[in-house]
């Protein structure tokens, strides 16, 4: 059965709320569990909650306005001009004025694999670069399907969204860290340690519910960060169809990159959840399947078939693109 992209975009964005509020409720209980067993008090699971975001939020500040050129500059990337390499920069220039977003600065990086990513804080201070792979393997329509999926990202100001849920996890991270950390050096104690009766008892169940979320939950949180960044994806290509109105080329073009066996040499872990495909393939060294920052190449082809009434794939060209996914 046939669904449109608006139905597509409205689940995708929906699934991602839903995973953010997650996470937060993940630090709510956290902060809790840990601020009452060390001190016997509600105020003292506010406060140490509170302590948390604040640190992880003024870590990210720095990122969020320099990571961009962080990035641009450990790719190798070198901007382009429409005299340099005019074809991108029309196909840049029609998908910025089909998503209604500025124009953003473009680069290129010398390498034959094909692939791109965006990067920037919001439409105004966006950048897009893509390979000398993509332009060389690529056709129109899949390059148009690939930089609409990525002005996607620009203009569902998926970097905030990130952004968010890293402060979030961050949060979880360092109260799990401090808490561990002092617990195992110093033992059970705090203001409340002295309570009688059923305050004791709820604060002794306090302390056993912080030790386990502080070992669990940061694990937790992790693969909920990276399951909103595999539905960020998902969006980015519906809203890419949105902007083009032609899944196939989108499709072509998932197909294609997936399919290629040259390696990305400038991609690492840090970096590999901005590229339109995992850059990493699984027969590297460096992949980790079990943390995927990507949803499976032939999920994100299937549902755009979907969108034009095709049949899924399956058999040997569904197992052909899940084997190098």
């Amino acid at each position: 059965m046939a669904v449109t992209f608006y139905e597509q975009q409205a689940a995708n964005r929906r699934n991602s709320l839903l995973l953010v509020v997650l996470v937060g409720l993940l630090l709510g209980a956290l902060g809790f569990a840990i601020g009452y067993a060390t001190s016997g008090y509600v105020e003292g699971a506010f406060l140490l909650t509170g302590m948390a975001i604040v640190f992880a939020t003024v870590l990210s500040v720095g990122s969020y306005f320099a990571g961009d050129s962080l990035v641009l500059s450990a790719s190798g990337a070198r901007p382009v001009t429409q005299a340099s390499h005019p074809q991108v920069m029309n196909v840049v220039q029609e998908m910025a004025i089909a998503a209604n977003v500025p124009l953003p600065r473009v680069y290129l990086i010398d390498d034959s694999a094909p692939n791109a990513f965006a990067t920037g804080r919001d439409p105004g201070h966006a950048s897009i670069a893509v390979t000398s792979g993509l332009l060389e393997k690529l056709d129109r329509e899949e390059l148009q399907g690939v930089i609409g999926h990525e002005l996607s990202h620009v203009r569902n100001l998926d970097i905030r969204f990130a952004l968010l849920v890293a402060v979030l996890v961050g949060s979880i991270a360092l109260l799990s860290d401090m808490f561990l950390r002092g617990f195992l050096r110093v033992g059970f104690g705090g203001r409340g340690g002295g309570r009688k009766g059923g305050a004791g008892i709820l604060i002794l169940i306090m302390l056993v519910l912080a030790v386990v979320l502080a070992i669990v939950a940061p694990i937790f949180a992790r693969l909920v960060q990276l399951a909103v960044s595999r539905q960020r994806e998902y969006l980015a290509d519906t809203s890419s169809v949105e902007l083009t109105r032609n899944p196939s080329g989108l499709e072509r073009a998932l197909a294609k990159i997936a399919g290629d066996r040259e390696v990305l040499e400038v991609a690492n872990r840090a970096t590999q959840h901005l590229y339109f495909v995992n850059p990493i393939k699984k027969f590297e060294a460096r992949a980790s399947g079990l943390m995927a920052t990507h949803p499976p190449i032939v999920d994100r082809i299937n549902r755009l078939r979907t969108l034009r009434g095709a049949p899924p794939l399956s058999g040997p060209e569904g197992l052909g693109l899940a084997a190098v996914d």
